[in-house]
């Protein structure tokens, strides 16, 4: 196996806008594309092979036939894909929602619960999100909001700007808004409960489903957050390392090359790396992989990386999510 370009599955949902087209390059047929899944294996859109003599496959099939020694030691025991990596363009604020952990989502959905983190790409002036409850509430007060349209008025609001980040814990709720792009690493899980949508009506004129039983349920009503955390960098030689989020599900660094970056991607894991400013080179020490062991990567492009692939070298100027597990 061989490191994979990726051209990412596309979602058209009512509130998102055409920036992932414009200005990350994502090919799309829809005039709207609000996500971008660029690492995933999802049944609900699965990435599609670029490269090589498996390009036109989708990820998931051709991670099939070797599926453990392409994941890493780390990975052995996982019971599929584990991680979804996501651009997401909210043109319009998206519904409030919250994500169920793993028990319950296992249980009621036949799927891994969602633990998420954000990095914000950009942030129009102004603009802001909700991030769990302003105070502890109990059940009862988030069911009675909820069904007389007040919920948002009891929700942690956040001002954003370009490089924040928020790690969104499975049970928090939560709601990007309108005038932010952020890539999202999460679990590899579609389930998603709104409690919220703004009255909105699809094209069809239909208000979309709510699942405010289910929420209530998985909701923590007790969590208050912080401030976001600042990382702080670390210079290495041509570049800068930022350790942005690390748990059980995933480890996510934000590179800032100004000239060259030597990695390994060893057996442990996989690696993601998603490019999110910039341009330049990955050079592999196994000159089979891209031409002559080199892949041209710019801004929007998503390459995997098969545990085992080795070292290699990122030359130009350029900013880079890796992401591990």
């Amino acid at each position: 196996m061989y490191p994979f370009k990726l051209k990412p599955a596309t979602k058209d949902y009512i509130w998102g806008g055409d920036r992932l087209k414009h200005e990350y390059g994502i090919d799309s047929p829809d005039s709207i594309v609000a996500e971008a899944w660029m690492l995933s294996c999802n049944v609900s859109g699965a990435s599609t092979i670029m490269n090589g003599p498996l390009a036109g496959k989708s990820l998931a099939d051709a991670l099939f036939s070797d599926v453990e020694k392409a994941l890493g030691i780390n990975n052995s025991f996982a019971v599929y894909f584990p991680i979804l990596i996501k651009f997401i363009d909210a043109k319009d604020d998206l519904s409030i929602q919250v994500h169920p952990r793993n028990g319950y989502a296992l249980e009621n959905e036949g799927e891994f619960g969602k633990t998420e983190m954000w990095y914000v790409l950009d942030a129009q002036e102004g603009a802001f999100l909700y991030y769990g409850f302003s105070r502890a509430v109990t059940r009862d007060e988030m069911r009675e909001r909820i069904e007389n349209n007040t919920i948002i008025e009891i929700l942690n609001r956040v001002a954003v700007k370009k490089g924040d980040v928020f790690f969104i814990e499975a049970g928090t709720i939560h709601a990007i808004g309108k005038g932010i792009m952020i890539a999202e690493i999460q679990q590899n899980s579609d389930s998603t409960y709104r409690v919220y949508d703004y009255n909105r009506t699809d094209s069809n004129g239909n208000k979309r489903e709510l699942h405010i039983g289910k929420a209530l349920d998985v909701t923590d009503t007790n969590f208050v957050p912080g401030v976001p955390k600042v990382h702080a960098s670390v210079k290495k030689p041509g570049y800068c390392v930022t350790r942005l989020a690390s748990c059980i599900y995933f480890t996510v660094d934000h590179l800032s090359i100004n000239s060259f970056a030597k990695l390994e991607c060893d057996e442990k894991s996989f690696t993601s790396l998603l490019f999110i400013e910039g341009s330049g080179s990955i050079l592999f020490n196994n000159r089979e992989y891209g031409e002559d062991g080199v892949i041209a990567v710019s801004k929007g492009d998503s390459l995997f990386l098969p545990a085992g692939t080795g070292a290699y070298r990122i030359e130009g100027r350029c900013r880079v999510l890796v992401t591990v597990r």
